[in-house]
């Protein structure tokens, strides 16, 4: 069975929107709430600076009510998570999310984050969440599971979001747009 804990910081009930990447670095330490430099930090940051919303660390970013988390609870081995990877992971983050009751919206930020929560929806309501297809093409819909709003989006935490400037401009929208569902 695939341990994973919500670290002590976060506090559940404030918790508004789930931000969910794709799998965890390859060393623990530059994971969200281990690191306040890595890669997976400093370009979160980055979008969120880009979204218009002032942080300068993760405390900021839970502070404004964002829990930040991975679909595949360990690293990729590969340029890809295998779906048999992503469907087994889906379960520990199927129960992660039930411990926030307060959510408004999640954001999927890749294709792992997008499929783990088709599975879940999957189990729960027999349909996917999220239809197949180009994120840039459907990432404009609207998408809800159970009640929450679901945003399909690009991946922040590799250094191609640093590269590929497109991303990085949708990725802020999505952001915006999560925080604009909460006014």
């Amino acid at each position: 069975m695939i341990n994973f804990t919500i670290p002590k910081s976060v506090i559940p009930d404030r918790v508004k929107i789930i931000m969910v990447c794709e799998a965890l670095p390859e060393n623990n330490e530059d994971y969200f709430y281990s690191s306040s430099d890595s890669l997976y930090v400093t370009n979160t940051i980055a979008a969120f600076k880009s979204a218009s919303i002032e942080v300068n660390n993760i405390n900021d970013i839970l502070k404004n009510g964002v829990y930040l988390t991975v679909a595949v609870k360990k690293p990729r081995e590969g340029p890809v998570v295998p779906p048999k990877i992503i469907e087994e992971h889906s379960h520990v983050l199927e129960k992660e999310i039930q411990q926030f009751p307060n959510v408004k919206v999640i954001l999927l930020m890749g294709d792992a984050a997008i499929k783990a929560m088709n599975h879940i929806a999957k189990r729960k309501n027999k349909v996917k969440v999220i239809p197949s297809g180009s994120t840039y093409k459907i990432r404009k819909n609207e998408f809800y599971f159970n009640g929450i709003r679901i945003f399909p989006s690009y991946l922040q935490t590799g250094k191609n979001f640093l590269i590929e400037k497109s991303k990085r401009v949708m990725v802020a929208e999505d952001i915006k747009n999560a925080f604009n569902i909460l006014t």
